[in-house]
């Protein structure tokens, strides 16, 4: 069983692993002591940011299947990338290239993502779309 407590994404509160870029996001924790990988001061902001990165993926690339979104957010050169599709496939119920409702499925979409990065969901349904939509 994982431990979740020692999961880099857990620690950094960023539960999807979001890697680090020039966007300052709401609640990101400044001290950049991970280089690699984005840092929020509460699980909550973590969430929200990755949401909003794949919420984006439809609105700015028009990457509504779980094929497109994934390729683009666990790309090969970082993750097996075919493994992590089929996961959140089943997670969501779709065949790889179905096109769906991003941000109708954004619940279930983050909560396959989060599974996949840490290893298990340890946050309630609520906590995780409270978190998503928060502003």
């Amino acid at each position: 069983m994982i431990e979740v407590e020692k999961v880099r994404g857990y620690r950094n509160k960023n539960p999807m692993n979001i890697r680090d870029t020039l966007t300052i996001w709401k609640n990101e924790d400044l001290s950049n002591v991970d280089k690699s990988f984005e840092e929020f001061t509460c699980h909550s902001a973590g969430i929200r940011a990755g949401a909003r990165v794949l919420m984006n993926y439809e609105r700015l690339y028009g990457l509504n299947t779980v094929t497109g979104i994934i390729s683009r957010y666990a790309p090969s050169s970082e993750n097996h990338t075919i493994e992590y599709i089929e996961s959140v496939c089943n997670d969501l119920g779709v065949k790889p290239n179905t096109v769906i409702d991003v941000e109708g499925r954004i619940l279930d979409l983050t909560k396959a993502v989060i599974k996949m990065e840490l290893g298990s969901i340890p946050y309630s349904d609520d906590f995780i779309n409270d978190s998503i939509w928060s502003n």
